[in-house]
């Protein structure tokens, strides 16, 4: 699937033109800030704080013991698959079987695999924006454009079917949806996202549903927008573990669909990237699809209270305009001119770049598309305590005078 050009004599990769991501690099920047003993707030980054659930835990050292550590079948254990059937049957209303259902290496490798085994060279495919960058980026790897339907503060970051149908050509591919959605934590409302299905169907073009948040709703309940698409075989559902369960360095999600041509090209993709995913844990993964929820319910409690503390902080400050998030554990703000000036500062990106210095993580908006360059993202998925010493100091630094 790759491709090479020649510049001036330069041998250029597709690679090359994927960018490294400013939050890795806000991250990297943290991190070396830390190690020569400074305190600092991860407010960059989407990763859990909670430890995996005790029966979760169980289920993997049991596997452990057992010896279950050799090769596994390419898709998923047996046992994994016939549970998110009945998982997808009782919660998002999807009626699938264990042939439908593909393990993979957390959402984002389901993402690269999916893009890689529909798009052709040029097909675009419509997504919001503000993105999550590695969206973008899977899809420029598999070759296709994207092409992006900017979404506004005004319109509460809505994604909507009018703004979609005006964006489609002979050329497109897909519509990607993402809700609850990161950056922004918006959730398009049930009715919104059957319009946008029903549209997808009628195209007859692909629907792929980035569902990784599934389970942080504060508002309202979930929607599987394959859920009311029985029948039609190019709407695809992605899930990952790595947000509900907090088992984000377990890498597991998975990728759901009836269509043929996918199934087909699916197990190739996996053999050729991971040959089957770590089977100690899939067997977690399992623990976690069938055993006792209250871990979900705790979590959330806890992103609750953090929601309001990093909200109402932000709310504060001159110059910064919060979105309270519906979903997933992200504020995004709008970054108003005046904040800028009053701290000589150019632009939100160097804003990161300043925060970070002081031991403050975000993300730039620009890393989520070249509309969202005026905004700020903060994640509140670190501890409460960091939640609420990083709001602290955040007011501090963009509330003192210059």
């Amino acid at each position: 699937m790759f491709f090479y050009i020649k510049t001036r004599g330069i041998v250029m990769n597709r690679l090359d033109s994927i960018s490294f991501g400013k939050i890795v690099q806000i991250r990297e920047q943290l991190l070396k800030l830390q190690a020569t003993g400074k305190k600092v707030y991860r407010l960059e980054s989407g990763d859990p704080s909670f430890s995996i659930a005790p029966h979760i835990t169980a289920a993997i050292e049991k596997a452990l013991h057992d010896g279950k550590t050799h090769y596994i079948p390419n898709n998923g254990i047996p046992e994994l698959l016939k549970a998110l059937s009945q998982k997808l049957y009782n919660q998002n209303k999807i009626k699938v079987t264990e042939n439908d259902i593909f393990v993979t290496n957390g959402a984002m490798h389901a993402l690269y695999v999916v893009f890689q085994c529909m798009l052709e060279q040029g097909d675009e495919v419509i997504v919001p924006e503000p993105l999550w960058t590695e969206i973008g980026e899977n899809i420029r790897l598999a070759g296709g454009v994207t092409v992006s339907v900017p979404l506004t503060r005004q319109n509460n970051y809505q994604y909507s079917y009018e703004d979609i149908v005006k964006k489609i050509t002979s050329r497109t591919k897909a519509i990607f949806v993402n809700s609850p959605q990161n950056p922004s934590g918006a959730i398009v409302p049930k009715e919104e996202l059957q319009r946008i299905a029903n549209l997808a169907a009628e195209r007859g073009l692909w629907l792929v549903c980035d569902e990784a948040y599934e389970d942080l709703v504060y508002e309202g309940e979930h929607y599987s927008p394959a859920s009311g698409l029985e029948g039609y075989d190019k709407a695809i559902s992605l899930y990952s573990f790595s947000k509900s369960h907090a088992m984000s360095g377990l890498r597991v999600g998975y990728i759901v669909t009836t269509n043929k041509s996918l199934k087909e090209r699916i197990p190739k993709l996996l053999r050729c990237t991971v040959n089957g995913i770590n089977s100690i844990a899939q067997w977690g993964a399992l623990a976690a699809v069938t055993g006792p929820r209250d871990h979900l319910n705790y979590m959330l409690s806890e992103y609750r209270i953090r929601r309001e503390i990093i909200f109402n902080a932000a709310s504060e400050i001159p110059g910064i305009i919060p979105f309270k998030p519906q979903g997933a554990f992200y504020l995004w703000c709008e970054v108003e001119p005046q904040l800028l000036q009053k701290l000589q500062i150019k632009s939100v990106s160097q804003l990161s770049d300043f925060l970070a210095e002081r031991g403050i993580g975000s993300a730039p908006g620009d890393s989520f598309g070249i509309s969202c360059a005026n905004a700020i993202r903060f994640a509140f998925s670190c501890s409460t305590q960091q939640v609420t010493e990083g709001s602290k100091a955040l007011k501090e630094i963009l509330m003192q005078d210059k």
